[in-house]
């Protein structure tokens, strides 16, 4: 691995920032606009770590802010979302159960990939993760937007 320090200090840094850019912008643009701008953003994060030529060890390294930037981002708001799209008498275990079935099967993507790149390349099952941001924009047209909404 090219500079594994410098790569997660970067990676972190970013993380860092995206948290609490996104925590700003979920109230400002909505839940639903900020998860679906950073879904958007971490794609071609992802799809731009698949097209670096071999060797371009400076690239990898910088292209770890904006990844975890944008893939950090989108976790602002998931708390509040989710907190808002249930009821007052089963938010906890709304929330609580959606959030992790979604971690459980986002648990699932790593070893995923690890096989898909024995037979596609890591270029190719790294376009896996970005068709799962894709997938989470889909997600978000069937789920009303909570921004400002009364909790029940």
């Amino acid at each position: 691995m090219v500079g594994t320090g410098g790569y997660l200090t970067l990676l972190i840094s970013g993380a860092f920032t995206g948290y609490l850019t996104g925590g700003y912008l979920t109230d400002r643009l909505g839940r639903k606009k900020n998860i679906a701008l950073f879904a958007l953003l971490s794609a071609v994060s992802v799809l731009a770590y698949t097209h670096i030529p071999a060797g371009a060890n400076t690239l990898l390294l910088l292209l770890g802010f904006p990844l975890g930037f944008c893939m950090s981002a989108i976790f602002s708001g998931f708390g509040s979302f989710l907190a808002e799209l249930y009821p007052t008498a089963v938010r906890g275990t709304g929330q609580g159960l959606t959030y992790n079935t979604g971690r459980a099967v986002g648990a699932v993507f790593p070893t995923l990939v690890g096989f898909l790149a024995e037979g596609w390349g890591v270029g190719g099952a790294l376009v896996f993760g970005a068709v799962g941001y894709g997938l989470a924009v889909l997600a978000l047209l069937g789920l009303p937007e909570t921004r400002g909404r009364e909790l029940a």
